[in-house]
């Protein structure tokens, strides 16, 4: 009897992991097309996941990327860490910018600018400010604080909400006008809040007045130097997500 011939035998062999491999192409496939079917898509984010894919399954041209990697993580950068990112660079910026005036006006030494986590802090020795045992600002003083409040004002801004805290150091205040400490550091960030709000246009209900007396020292009161350093007023620009939690706790 004859023997049945085999049928005939492909001369080109595949390797039978291609199988897996393109099963699995065709399941990521799958998988991608219906995250795209429930996402709304932004235009820039979906294009560098696209780019980001170039070359690495073998179906797109080229092995790398075409984007850095940096441009590819802000591409993929929520919202809000997006806007913190933006809001930290125009505080340096602005930080920048106040200590640079400072410097070509020879005031460095009257006025500090301190990063802190809060915010951005202008510090003002009284002298600056203020003549001894008085809370009306000097003319020479309006200069200053016409320019900081230009740039609270710019677009970067104007809506971040300022604090103006006033501080003394522990010598008694006992004059008509002034009964104590408590109403002289209080005059004081009161009436910088009114010449920003009155002379400058700025928006009074993003921007508070406080008085601390001697309570909020930065330095111990037991010589002359110290106690200079404690007689301040303090402007705090506060970065937003602070100011949304100071709100929640009023």
């Amino acid at each position: 009897m004859a023997k049945k011939q085999k049928p005939e035998e492909c001369k080109q062999k595949v390797a039978e992991y291609m199988l897996t491999y393109g099963d699995m192409m065709t399941l990521l496939l799958c998988f991608f097309v219906l995250l795209f079917s429930f996402s709304s898509i932004d235009a820039k984010k979906f294009e560098a996941i696209i780019q980001s894919f170039s070359g690495a399954l073998g179906v797109l041209d080229g092995g790398t990327t075409v984007q850095d990697a940096p441009m590819l993580d802000s591409g993929l950068m929520d919202e809000n860490t997006s806007s913190e990112v933006l809001e930290m660079q125009n505080f340096q910026k602005l930080e920048e910018t106040i200590q640079e005036y400072l410097n070509e006006n020879q005031l460095s030494e009257s006025v500090t600018v301190l990063e802190e986590e809060a915010g951005l802090l202008l510090r003002f020795q009284d002298n600056i400010l203020f003549d001894s045992g008085s809370a009306d600002l000097k003319p020479e003083s309006l200069e200053i604080m016409s320019y900081i409040a230009q740039l609270l004002n710019a677009e970067d801004f104007e809506d971040k909400f300022i604090s103006i805290e006033g501080h003394t150091d522990n010598v008694p205040m006992n004059s008509p006008r002034y009964p104590s400490n408590w109403e002289l550091s209080v005059v004081r960030s009161s009436n910088v809040v009114r010449f920003l709000v009155e002379n400058n246009n700025m928006d009074p209900k993003r921007i508070s007045a406080s008085g601390y007396s001697e309570y909020h020292p930065v330095a111990p009161n037991d010589n002359a130097e110290n106690r200079a350093k404690n007689r301040r007023v303090d402007i705090l620009i506060l970065k937003t997500i602070h100011y949304k939690d100071s709100s929640k706790n009023q």
